[in-house]
């Protein structure tokens, strides 16, 4: 049977959810459609998503459409659950955007698309909510070209929109004189062939050829089909299924390959064990395989983690699962993996991590507990809720032992993590406010030594001799030998390194230093007395003095944002804009709307955000996105250090080494 991993995404409230609930109720996974209202979806399990209607973790459901078996997964649709999306979207084979024929193209809708476009995932767009009042499907139609893809095709229309007599009808050369070239002009630009084709006057093209470039087309993700229908009462759903069936490419892994698979999300079970969801590129997986995990940690190294599955079990109906093997193109349940984290790789690892399409959390946030008697509670949920959501990047408050530092895309992640921990683990939190997340980039170059002498008194016997200066933009870290590699023992070199990266987590002024590179300039030991702590404890030392000769500068994130003013608004905005240290381009007239694009400092987005209603009389449309770093202005910001020794100041760092602090 073909598989086809199905992606449903959307702004937050364009119906995904029902829409999914809707597609089950269709293939004959349930018997009654669910109610996002009532709480009662399959796909929104979590008190919490029942409670508030919206879409938190992304969740699994299996339909079969005649022999092919689709595995779909409803994501979330809020901006700030985004990291949720972008682990979903690797696991894809195609998507369907819903877009609300009442809302139309919303801001969280473009930066859906574009990722889409960027990963070349098929893509549908279905727009929902046609029988709703207010609906405008042919103005939603234009949007979706004019603001999301101009390669967008109608394969259907609505009647009586707005109403609840609403109709979806399909479109063709026989119910649409016009579709035919239509639909041939926009196939015939993105293929010579087709169009070479399409212009012979001696060939008439029948629907058949039509049908079949519009297959290869939409499976190539050069065009996107668009069709028109209302979740809540199943209008167009139809043509919606037969567009899913017979456009998305399904899944051809071979399963005599090596075993590749990605996992996805991370959950526990009823008795706190970890349940691990991966997706199967290649290869065949079951209970008691021995399985290596590829992980790529915070400096972009990739490490090793064997495992033994204990349990799994594959994705049939619905969300129920089947004790069974897994091959190539299912999404599957597996324990036992006690080590396995978002984003690892199974078995044969192929080519460079893929990279983050989304920035990570650009706030961070200091969580206590209101009882200083459950920080062992609190601190123990967090690591369950960072074993599922890594981007939170979970560590200790450096100024109280009983708080723990978070990173948050948002105000409503803030919301839903208080909840949560009230209602799933029993402690009731409070939040510092939050702040931006800075990092630093050395300016200069700057070597420093700690040199090894037996006739004297050593704290650390090792030699250790490092420069540090600017790297390449969006390097990271480079580390760099300037000595043999065979001059120290191996473990004593990846000691170094390791301790390298950890020390740059926190620079000069307390933010992760990035785009440095650190050379190994000098290196020596005593055998038999060195040991690879004394490389641990003395690289700290030398690298902080290395880079206080260098110097760091700190960049703040910045955001590039496009904003649709009012005419009569915009000298209002164009001022505020400017009140807020925004960097705006020049604006271009549309009709009755003004667009502008330009940047501003990313602490800013979430207030400028909240303001855009009422700049503009509710008219305005605000989308913003991460654009990388600028030098901050002003006096640097400072993020406290961790707690422990210090190695900007030596003799509190060697004291606190040799036990005496």
């Amino acid at each position: 049977m073909n598989k086809l991993n199905l992606g449903i995404l959307a702004h937050v409230d364009a119906g995904k959810t029902s829409l999914t609930e809707r597609l089950l109720h269709r293939t004959g996974v349930i018997d009654e459609v669910g109610s996002v209202d009532a709480g009662t979806t399959q796909t929104d399990s979590m008190g919490l998503e029942r409670q508030r209607g919206i879409t938190i973790r992304s969740a699994v459901a299996t339909f079969v459409l005649d022999d092919l078996k689709v595995n779909l997964i409803d994501t979330p649709g809020h901006a700030d659950f985004i990291s949720e999306v972008e682990r979903a979207l690797r696991v894809l084979d195609g998507a369907v955007l819903v877009v609300s024929a009442v809302e139309g193209v919303q801001p969280q809708t473009r930066i859906l698309m574009r990722t889409l476009r960027r990963l070349d995932i098929p893509t549908l767009v279905f727009v929902n909510k046609i029988d709703r009042n207010g609906a405008r499907p042919d103005g939603v139609l234009r949007e979706i070209r004019d603001r999301l893809t101009p390669a967008a095709v109608a394969l259907s229309a609505a009647a009586d929109a707005g109403t609840p007599q609403a109709r979806a009808t399909a479109l063709g050369p026989d119910t649409d004189p016009e579709f035919a070239v239509r639909v041939g002009e926009l196939l015939a630009d993105r293929n010579d062939a087709f169009l070479t084709a399409y212009l012979d006057e001696e060939r008439v093209l029948t629907e058949r050829d039509y049908a079949e470039e519009l297959a290869s087309q939409t499976a190539r993700g050069l065009v996107h089909p668009v069709f028109l229908g209302s979740a809540l009462t199943g209008e167009g759903l139809d043509h919606l299924v037969c567009g899913i069936r017979e456009l998305l490419p399904s899944v051809h892994g071979s399963q005599d390959a090596p075993l590749r698979a990605t996992v996805f999300k991370v959950d526990r079970g009823v008795r706190g064990e970890t349940v691990a969801y991966l997706r199967l590129i290649s290869g065949t997986l079951g209970t008691r395989d021995s399985v290596t995990l590829h992980r790529v940690d915070h400096t972009g190294r990739v490490t090793e983690h064997a495992g033994r599955i204990t349990a799994l079990r594959v994705f049939e109906r619905g969300s129920a699962t089947s004790d069974t093997r897994a091959t190539a193109g299912d999404i599957a349940q597996a324990r036992g993996l006690k080590d396995v984290r978002v984003g690892d790789r199974a078995g044969h690892l192929d080519g460079p991590p893929p990279r983050n399409f989304f920035a990570p959390p650009s706030l961070e946030t200091v969580i206590r507990p209101e009882r200083p008697a459950d920080a062992g509670r609190l601190h123990a949920a967090l690591r369950m809720l960072d074993e599922q959501d890594p981007s939170i990047d979970l560590r200790r408050d450096e100024e109280n032992a009983a708080g723990a530092v978070v990173r948050l895309y948002g105000e409503v992640q803030k919301e839903i993590l208080v909840s949560t921990l009230a209602e799933s683990f029993g402690v009731r939190v409070r939040f510092d406010p939050t702040r931006t997340v800075c990092i630093e980039k050395p300016v200069g170059t700057g070597e420093a030594l700690i040199e090894l002498d037996t006739r004297m008194h050593n704290y650390f016997w090792a030699t250790v001799g490092l420069h540090v200066g600017p790297a390449e933009p969006d390097a990271g870290i480079t580390f760099r030998l300037a000595v043999e590699l065979g001059s120290l023992p191996l473990a004593f070199h990846k000691a170094i390194e390791e301790t390298v990266h950890t020390t740059l987590r926190h620079g000069l002024f307390g933010w992760q230093v990035t785009d440095c590179a650190v050379t190994l300039t000098r290196t020596g030991f005593a055998s038999p007395v060195s040991a690879a702590d004394d490389f641990r404890e003395a690289t700290p030392l030398v690298l902080m003095d290395a880079l206080r000769q260098a110097g760091t500068q700190v960049h703040e994130p910045v955001s590039s944002f496009e904003l649709e003013v009012p005419a009569a608004r915009l000298s209002l905005v164009l001022a505020k804009l400017a009140e807020s240290g925004a960097t705006p381009g020049v604006p271009t007239a549309e009709r009755d709307i003004f667009r502008l694009e330009g940047t501003m400092p990313t602490r800013l987005v979430h207030d400028f955000h909240q303001r855009v209603p009422g700049l503009t009389g509710g008219e305005g449309v605000f989308l913003a996105e991460h654009r990388g770093y600028r030098p901050a202005a002003g006096q640097p910001p400072v993020r406290p250090r961790p707690e422990g020794p210090n190695p900007l100041n030596r003799d509190e760092y060697i004291l606190h080494m040799l036990k005496r602090v």
